[in-house]
């Protein structure tokens, strides 16, 4: 550090006015500085250089320097007590996200603006040294202004609680309150405009009538001197009088709640992101998106869009064209349509982490949602249709709008508040709205008619109503329910209505890890496809209410279990066998029991892969298979050989049979002998890990002997018979002439 500052001295010799002529001295100098670099440089260019390894040096201290003063990092802040670090004074917060590259663009800029203003002084006639920064005429204390960041990957829930729906964003917020946001252009001039605005209605009649010189971004020095674009607003007292009462006013405002807050901010052009109000699709037609557009139109808005990203050469593009061009006219004034030419867009195709082509997202704000349903038009058309439900938001309902819901809902999420729910609670729980689009509906609501009926004790409560049977979402805290990511994973378990139709988009979900009883009905026969899937609903509710009683069973053999090992314990009044008692968990869970799941499939559309995967002629009538699909294999009759057809009677007393193990009723298989090997190998593998560990080691084990067995008889039989006796050579059937004693 001492070699830069000398460095520093002697750059700013070569630069003072004893060196406008030339001389011996000034010669002798600049050969010398010449020696040392290796190369002559300029004397502004070893200013600049000099200035850049300093700032260098104190970076890797967390800090920098500016104009030669110190400069401390800028105030990183904190998610979980942000509304505590802001309370106080100024504070003008940039949200960013660390993979933006609008973020990463704009952070030179950011920190050369902060840099530039915690080193400006506000009182031009008071003497200041690099040292004085404590001082209170220096620029932070004076006006009570300080830069920050908030990261907003880290703290999520933070951003989101401040509507916070493009990345940057620049909001100015006073003793804790928000009172204004940055929305013009993000430069180093705009940005120190609005500062400058602030900093006059803070302290009228402070702030430079020409303006400010504006450093470059990244520069470490900057001179005095005129602005290249000198303001042209007039900065006298009274006018700086008059904005700081204005500016009072809309603090007072905002911060107790009332409605002239609103009026003010918009009569001064400062928004929150709000719910979309624009005619979407005004055309009804695919807008082509580019970088640019998609940034204006998408991510910086609330409007709801539905965008599809393509290559011109693929032919699974080119089949679905008529049909997306159909249904953005269905969808006229109702939802906005884009897509995107991604071998000309690489880049934003690439941000968006397309894999493959067509990739259909919904999107909303800065989230999104991949649509994998098919691609026809009637299936597009619905998924957008009910996608159209979260653009005013989640539905409030009332008892009697809920009970007329469930006549045409299967499946319905309710979330349970009260007064005391937070905001935070509520935007969590607006961050899972697309992942539900085309899966469920969901409500919130305060009525005490639902609660009780519902059995609700605790707020907020999230609880999945399925033919007007409950489940209920187990949180222990209420930070629990701010978890979206853990609320999400479960509402994917329960968001299928207890006995769903088979089709090709949910097929993995509702066959894969677990048995399922599959009804295979036939909607031509319309009073037997009816009667039919109400046995099937009715033996699937009786099922689910078997296993809750049995799940109920279990623990409290448990718990009667942990209870007398402890009075045990007390009789004998052995303290160490109580404590162990004591410390008995009972972990028991109803995911840990063998999953029974109930569907039905249209037996005349699924035709051909009934017959061809089960046997089964859909003419001969409405059958009942029960499928494990993870073992490959299948029942489908009963334990006396008749086929299990779609009753109630039927269908329990087989599956009380197959899901014994090992089943009672021998399965079919849908797959060979060899498949079949391998399927089940790969099933005891993963039930009995260490076993099958330590049996692929005895099995190595064996095949090393074996094989080294095989490697000495190999070598044997090479040698001819040789061997030796007594330390001398010889030859058995060698044919050699030679003789042995």
């Amino acid at each position: 550090m001492r070699t830069l500052i000398s460095r520093l001295l002697f750059a700013f010799a070569l630069v003072s006015p004893g060196f406008s002529s030339p001389s011996p001295e000034t010669a002798h100098l600049a050969d010398l500085e010449e020696d040392v670099l290796g190369t002559y440089k300029s004397p502004s260019t070893i200013v600049e250089d000099t200035l850049t390894a300093i700032k260098e040096d104190d970076i890797s201290n967390g800090s920098t320097v500016f104009n030669g003063m110190d400069v401390p990092p800028m105030k990183d802040l904190s998610g979980e007590i942000f509304d505590e670090e802001i309370k106080d004074g100024y504070w003008f917060v940039k949200h960013f996200s660390p993979y933006c590259h609008h973020c990463i663009a704009i952070a030179p800029t950011w920190q050369t603006l902060y840099e530039f203003y915690y080193t400006s002084n506000p009182l031009p006639s008071v003497a200041k040294s690099s040292k004085s920064q404590s001082s209170l005429n220096s620029f932070t204390p004076y006006y009570n202004f300080h830069f920050a960041s908030l990261d907003c990957v880290a703290w999520g829930n933070a951003c989101n609680e401040h509507d916070i729906a493009a990345f940057p964003t620049f909001i100015l917020y006073k003793n804790g309150q928000e009172i204004r946001r940055f929305e013009e252009r993000k430069d180093m001039e705009h940005l120190s405009h609005f500062i400058e605005e602030t900093l006059e209605s803070i302290k009228p009649g402070s702030r430079p009538v020409e303006g400010l010189k504006l450093p470059e971004p990244g520069d470490a020095f900057v001179g005095a001197g005129e602005p290249e674009n000198p303001l042209a607003k007039d900065k006298d007292a009274a006018a700086g009088a008059a904005a700081g009462q204005l500016h009072k006013d809309m603090a007072t405002n905002i911060a107790a709640g009332v409605a002239t807050a609103k009026e003010t901010l918009s009569a001064t052009k400062i928004s929150k992101p709000t719910k979309p109000t624009a005619i979407p699709n005004p055309a009804g037609t695919s807008i082509p998106l580019t970088q640019e557009s998609f940034q204006k139109l998408v991510t910086t808005t609330q409007d709801p869009w539905f965008i599809k990203f393509y290559a011109p050469w693929c032919r699974h593009c080119q089949a679905l064209a008529p049909n997306w061009l159909q249904m953005s006219k269905e969808l006229k004034e109702q939802l906005n349509i884009g897509e995107v030419n991604c071998d000309v867009e690489t880049r934003l195709c690439k941000e968006v982490r397309v894999r493959g082509y067509p990739t259909i997202h919904f999107f909303r704000g800065g989230e999104r949602v991949e649509y994998d349903g098919l691609r026809g038009l009637g299936d597009l058309v619905s998924y957008a249709k009910k996608a159209l439900d979260i653009r005013m938001g989640i539905e409030y309902v009332d008892a009697a709008t809920f009970k007329q819901m469930e006549e045409t809902e299967e499946v319905i999420f309710v979330y349970f508040f009260d007064h005391a729910t937070t905001s935070e609670d509520f935007a969590a729980l607006d961050r899972i709205t697309l992942s539900l689009i085309g899966h469920a509906k969901l409500v919130k609501t305060d009525s005490s008619v639902l609660s009780d009926r519902f059995k609700i004790h605790t707020w907020p409560r999230l609880v999945v109503s399925r033919d007007g049977r409950p489940t209920y979402y187990n949180a222990l805290a209420p930070k629990d329910m701010r978890d979206y990511r853990k609320v999400l994973e479960w509402m994917q378990t329960v968001w299928l209505p207890i006995v769903p139709e088979l089709t090709a988009t949910n097929s993995r979900e509702i066959m894969h890890g677990r048995i399922v009883v599959l009804g295979i009905l036939s909607r031509e026969r319309s009073d037997e496809f009816s009667l039919d899937k109400r046995e099937i609903k009715n033996a699937a509710l009786e099922w689910m209410d078997r296993e809750t009683q049995a799940f109920q069973l279990e623990r409290q053999e448990q718990r009667d279990a942990k209870q007398l090992r402890i009075e045990e314990a007390e009789d004998r009044n052995d303290q160490r066998a109580l404590r162990q008692a004591k410390s008995i968990v009972i972990d028991i869970s109803e995911d840990d029991r063998k999953q029974v799941g109930f569907a039905w499939v249209d037996g005349v559309f699924w035709e051909r892969w009934i017959r061809t995967t089960y046997g089964i002629q859909v003419k001969d009538g409405e059958r009942v298979i029960i499928n494990d699909e993870d073992n490959k294999r299948y029942w489908d009759t009963t334990a006396s050989g008749a086929p299990i057809v779609p009753s109630r009677t039927s269908i329990l007393e087989t599956l009380s049979k197959v899901t014994y193990d090992p089943p009672k009723i021998s399965p079919k298989y849908t797959t060979g002998a060899v498949q079949r090997t391998f399927h089940q190998a790969k099933g005891a593998s993963a039930s009995h890990p260490w076993l099958s560990l330590g049996l692929c080691g005895a099995a190595l084990i064996i095949l090393a002997y074996w094989g080294r067995g095989r490697i000495r008889r190999a070598r044997g039989s090479a040698n001819g018979g040789f061997f030796q006796l007594d330390g001398k050579e010889g030859l058995l059937n060698g044919g050699g002439m030679g003789k042995v004693d």
